[in-house]
């Protein structure tokens, strides 16, 4: 029977551990919110979930700020110079291997790509989440300028439901690489932004 060695780091430090639970929890609400909203007919419990969603909208925008931030000032696993890896990427599309077992602590270089996509998607989201909610509620902090504008409507509907689409994607996709990478290299991932601590594997 093969022993597996691993070597466990501290590599996820709290604050950034608490961003990422804020903004997955309020990403999983926006589109289950979104997804039941659409499929009920109008009602009271239609506009409920609407209003939820608008909430979530807003503190999911105070999530990405935050990340943002501690993008700059964060430690060094936080900060965005190691999710931004496009030679790594080139390099990985050159030689076909799209998939790989992680080889050191921190943000997997290839995953980092779809992060960097993440972060795009849901600051265009919330963006167009905020000129909809003045166009259509007629609340938020572009009420002034575009609210009940419904001319404009059509031009920050549409890319709004695509990049749902996307995100819900992104959501299961990601979830099921954690699961993948665990079977197939029996390296506990799905914990460290739990723990904090990565495991890496090491020779005997």
């Amino acid at each position: 029977m093969q022993v597996l060695f691993l070597r466990r780091e501290r590599v996820y430090d709290p604050v950034l551990r608490v961003i990422h639970a804020w903004n997955a929890l309020l990403v999983v609400l926006l589109l289950i919110t979104s997804q039941l909203a659409s499929w009920l007919e109008f009602s009271w419990e239609v506009a409920a979930l609407w209003r939820l969603h608008l909430w979530c909208g807003y503190l999911l925008l105070i999530g990405l700020v935050a990340r943002l931030v501690w993008g700059f000032v964060g430690p060094a696993h936080a900060q965005f110079e190691e999710l931004w890896r496009p030679g790594v990427w080139l390099e990985a599309l050159r030689k076909r291997q799209i998939y790989g077992p992680p080889q050191a602590m921190g943000h997997h270089p290839l995953a980092s790509l779809a992060y960097v996509a993440f972060y795009a998607m849901t600051s265009i989201m919330a963006g167009t989440g905020l000129v909809l909610a003045a166009i259509e509620q007629g609340v938020g902090p572009l009420y002034t300028a575009l609210g009940y504008a419904f001319e404009l409507k059509s031009w920050f509907r549409a890319p709004h439901d695509w990049l749902e689409e996307f995100l819900l994607a992104f959501v299961l996709l990601h979830l099921a690489a954690l699961i993948l990478h665990e079977r197939l290299h029996h390296i506990p991932i799905a914990q460290a932004m739990v723990s904090g601590y990565q495991y890496r594997k090491e020779e005997p």
